[in-house]
């Protein structure tokens, strides 16, 4: 037996262990989801996850196998007419490829006979519009996660759009109290379907790293990790150490990834003559990033910055696993990272785009290592209250017992302690918890109607 399904673009993948994390700390206290990836990840060659876990997934075929597999469907009238009809109106519409996706997955629900009730998926994009689709078919509830540039950046080309994912989703999680605040306000009619819940990390690795490091080479050590792209601040970053030179403080700073800014990147720290201080790694494995994290850094550093198109980090993991090396962090006040960098307690914060407010509060942390060491035992404290996995997975699982039609579990309600919940959502009559599957007739069909209804 299935308790929810789980419908994610990509999974497992490397880019994403939040959501490998999420699974398989659901899995661990008695939560059964059965998943799907609408793209294969089994090729990749960097796993973060266990080698076992793309068994239980079910990938989805390529696209044009995917429509085959579906028209022989159609053919065979296997499926519900208002598929069939969908898809014979669709016209010049953009993103069919989600009604084929949530046509599938429903009828492999059915083959497996999941019985399940209501369908879960990370980003406000294409999984849950996926999800979206697979509640008209087929009337599960559907809820999302909504993270940063999912949001953030809004395209309009996308049916449905945001306002019909908040309209018609049982439960909306997003993973930082700034962005609960800004949907709520957005989307007022889904405020009260709106939930926080942060992503989760497993503190294990890192607290076991640190423990046994050797910190004779961490003095001085600057580290920072992610995609080499606009969001991150690389360039304020790079020309942040330039002033850190000038200044005549010693320093070695790696910024660990890869992306389209490499060449840039590069181009900045020749002309700045940094490199003997600065390096790009390219990207590295897990168990190099925490050995670097938790051996040879003083402080960690995200520059974070609002791209120009909107985009933004909210709530970056990196942070947190710096937290979890019990490493001082210093980063920008945007979105969520106050959150999880409180300044002056856990790390030092300044304004985005402003080099010499960053090598200033760089600075001040690399000449005063008994600082960073109080910072980083507080961080560690912080981000072990509100984002170890065994605490955010559990209240998920809370938010989905109140606000989704997942299946009711007698043992685990009572192991978790959610029979106040689920006797709630009994008496719940929303439409976006008990959605009635429209009949469809090709006589009266009317496919901007049909999209439209609540």
């Amino acid at each position: 037996m299935f308790h929810l399904a789980y419908v994610f673009e990509r999974f497992p993948t490397f880019t994403q262990t939040f959501c490998v994390r999420e699974i398989l700390e659901l899995e661990r206290i008695g939560v059964k989801p059965v998943i799907f990836s609408i793209h294969d990840t089994r090729a990749e060659d960097i796993r973060h996850f266990p080698a076992e876990l793309a068994g239980r997934v079910q990938f989805l075929p390529p696209e044009e196998k995917l429509y085959e597999e579906v028209r022989r469907l159609i053919d065979e009238k296997k499926l519900p007419q208002s598929v069939v009809l969908t898809l014979r109106y669709w016209g010049e519409r953009p993103d069919k490829p989600r009604v084929y996706e949530a046509a599938w997955i429903g009828h492999k629900l059915r083959e497996l006979n999941a019985r399940v009730w209501h369908a879960h998926t990370h980003f406000a994009g294409i999984g849950a519009r996926t999800c979206w689709w697979l509640r008209k078919f087929y009337g599960l509830s559907f809820s999302f996660t909504a993270h940063a540039n999912d949001v953030f950046c809004q395209v309009e080309s996308q049916k449905p759009g945001l306002p019909e994912l908040f309209r018609d989703a049982s439960l909306v999680v997003t993973v930082s109290d700034y962005t609960a605040k800004r949907l709520r306000l957005q989307y007022a009619e889904a405020a009260p379907r709106i939930r926080r819940v942060y992503n989760g990390l497993d503190f294990a690795p890192f607290v076991e790293a640190r423990s046994k490091a050797d910190r004779s080479r961490a003095a001085g050590g600057i580290l920072s990790v992610g995609r080499l792209i606009e969001k991150k601040g690389y360039d304020d970053l790079i020309s942040a150490c330039a002033l850190l030179r000038d200044r005549g403080i010693k320093f070695n700073c790696r910024i660990v990834g890869e992306g389209p800014l490499e060449t840039e990147l590069k181009s900045q720290i020749t002309k700045l003559n940094l490199q003997d201080a600065v390096q790009l790694t390219g990207p590295l494995p897990m168990n190099e990033i925490i050995r670097l994290l938790t051996e040879e850094t003083q402080v960690f550093v995200l520059a974070c910055k609002t791209e120009h198109d909107g985009g933004k980090d909210n709530l970056p993991t990196v942070l947190m696993e710096a937290m979890a090396a019990s490493l001082p962090c210093v980063s920008t006040r945007l979105a969520g990272v106050p959150e999880m960098v409180i300044d002056g307690v856990t790390g030092l914060l300044c304004n985005e785009r402003h080099p010499e407010q960053l090598a200033g509060e760089i600075g001040a942390l690399l000449q005063d290592p008994e600082r960073c060491d109080a910072m980083g035992a507080a961080g560690l404290g912080h981000a072990k209250t509100h984002f170890a996995k065994e605490v955010t997975a559990r209240e998920l699982l809370r938010a989905f017992a109140a606000h989704s039609a997942m299946r009711f579990d007698v043992s685990l309600a009572l192991r978790e302690k959610l029979i106040s919940e689920f006797l709630l959502r009994m008496f719940k009559s929303t439409s976006q918890l008990r959605h009635q599957v429209v009949k469809a007739r090709d006589k009266t069909f009317d496919l901007d109607r049909f999209m439209s209804g609540a």
